[in-house]
């Protein structure tokens, strides 16, 4: 049983931290950015430095009090937000934005947890290198929160996911002891990975403080392409015939959908589309080179092969780094859109790659026969992760079918299982998935998690209710 905050807790907590590390508690701590889960109270602590968070969770496991981690605020499963503890500590990393060195040599970077994103990237262009984790939400997610949720990305195709960018991990343990864990080192097999252990465990094993990134170094070029595509069969033929082509510098791959694109035209019409008339399926091809002073050869190349193919009807290369940025605009500003209109049900899954197709087809199938719902499926076809979202039909809005909601996501949910998929694709588990992740999960996984959780959190302070069911 976990203890709130009280007078006497927080008179000790201050006693403990600067006066600095105690801010006012604003509406948007409280709640997520999808408003579904919404919290009563906490006490809003941001230490500066690892030693306060040490302290803070240290006081926390003395008094039994549960902590929960906040990063940017950007997650989509109320990872940050808890709705049924009674005043916990709210642990944000906002003041932990510090850059603590960076070794273009080594192509590494070492950030604090509360590092922004973007600020991340530039840290990285200072250097004439690349950090290439890159998404929607780059100008407010932070890196702890990032490698905590193990975020994807459009760049998963090319270089892999959060866990894949980071070398090492500075943690503050649920005991409140450190973990310096910060080595620059690309081969250290000395025990147990306790890096990627806490990396995807969504504050529920530790806190992280700081990280070491890998860096790339960026490409001379950077290049995008538009291309239709008569379906998603054809998408993945392209896709194949771009890796063929073009090999690994073929950094992005993401499949859109008309629906996407209609919604853009009602709600963000200032968007510029790259088509008069939207096709029914299009791709969006990012690619990355080096030692070739112009990519649109290689994107034209790929362009005639697949229109003789008869995989592709349409296209438009990028000629320029504005019109680049243009058609990532187009992409970037599909989820907003969305949120505009109102989703029924959103689904971040992953599918294998050769299924989506498949996939998409009975998708269309499982959902129809809810009635009059439309669908935007899109996504990160190189890696097999889409969005799948369920909206409403024109006119109406998501509230009239909320007895359909749980139906719609176990349907859609179970066709995923059927295909040997993951309901969690990018987003993590939060607290809105522990369900799905007991439905889905294998036994013998949750049973060592649960076993993790013990071992580490005895107590069962960090994150209360995230990824594991509170016990």
């Amino acid at each position: 049983m976990l203890n709130p905050v009280t007078p006497q807790i927080e008179d000790a907590l201050r006693a403990a931290l600067p006066a600095r590390a105690f801010r006012s508690l604003e509406p948007r701590y409280l709640e997520e950015p999808r408003g579904r889960f919404r919290a009563q109270d906490a006490l809003l602590v941001a230490p500066a430095t690892t030693e306060d968070v040490a302290q803070t969770v240290r006081l926390a496991a003395e008094h039994r009090v549960g902590v929960v981690p906040y990063g940017g605020g950007t997650g989509l499963v109320g990872g940050q937000v808890s709705e049924t503890l009674e005043r916990p500590i709210l642990l944000s990393l906002e003041r932990m934005t510090r850059l603590r060195g960076t070794y273009p040599a080594e192509n590494v970077l070492v950030a604090e947890a509360g590092m922004i994103l973007a600020n991340v990237q530039q840290a990285a262009r200072d250097v004439e290198r690349m950090f290439p984790l890159s998404l929607a939400s780059e100008g407010s997610a932070q890196i702890g929160g990032l490698l905590a949720s193990n975020a994807g990305g459009v760049n998963v195709l090319r270089y892999g996911n959060a866990r894949d960018l980071c070398l090492g991990i500075e943690a503050v343990l649920p005991d409140g002891s450190v973990l310096h864990g910060l080595k620059r080192l690309r081969k250290d097999n000395t025990g147990y990975d306790l890096r990627n252990l806490l990396i995807g465990a969504e504050g529920t094993l530790g806190v992280i403080t700081a990280a070491s990134l890998r860096l790339y170094p960026r490409p001379e070029v950077k290049g995008a392409a538009f291309m239709t595509v008569k379906n998603p069969a054809a998408a993945l033929e392209l896709l194949n015939m771009a890796l063929r082509r073009i090999g690994d510098s073929v950094s992005a791959f993401e499949l859109i959908h008309r629906m996407g694109l209609d919604f853009l035209r009602e709600k963000m019409p200032d968007v510029r589309q790259p088509f008069r008339e939207a096709p029914d399926w299009l791709v969006l091809i990012g690619v990355g080179l080096s030692g070739t002073p112009s990519p649109e050869p290689e994107l034209e190349g790929l362009f005639a092969e697949a229109v003789e193919a008869g995989l592709v009807e349409d296209g438009v290369v990028a000629q320029s780094e504005a019109q680049r940025l243009e058609f990532w605009h187009v992409r970037e500003s599909i989820p907003e859109a969305n949120r505009r209109i109102g989703a029924i049900s959103s689904h971040d899954i992953s599918v294998p790659i050769s299924a989506v197709p498949d996939f998409i087809v009975k998708g269309a199938e499982v959902v129809g026969a809810f009635g009059d719902v439309r669908i935007n499926c899109f996504g990160h076809l190189g890696d097999g992760n889409l969005h799948y979202n369920v909206f409403p039909a024109p006119g109406r809005r998501a509230a009239e079918y909320e007895d359909l909601r749980g139906e719609i996501k176990r349907a859609v949910h179970d066709l995923v299982a059927s295909f040997d998929g993951s309901v969690s694709a990018e987003h993590g588990i939060g607290r809105l998935k522990v369900g799905d992740l007991e439905r889905y999960g294998d036994p013998a996984k949750l049973a060592a998690m649960r076993a993790i959780k013990a071992a580490l959190d005895p107590a069962g302070i960090m994150n209360p209710g995230a990824v594991l069911r509170q016990g």
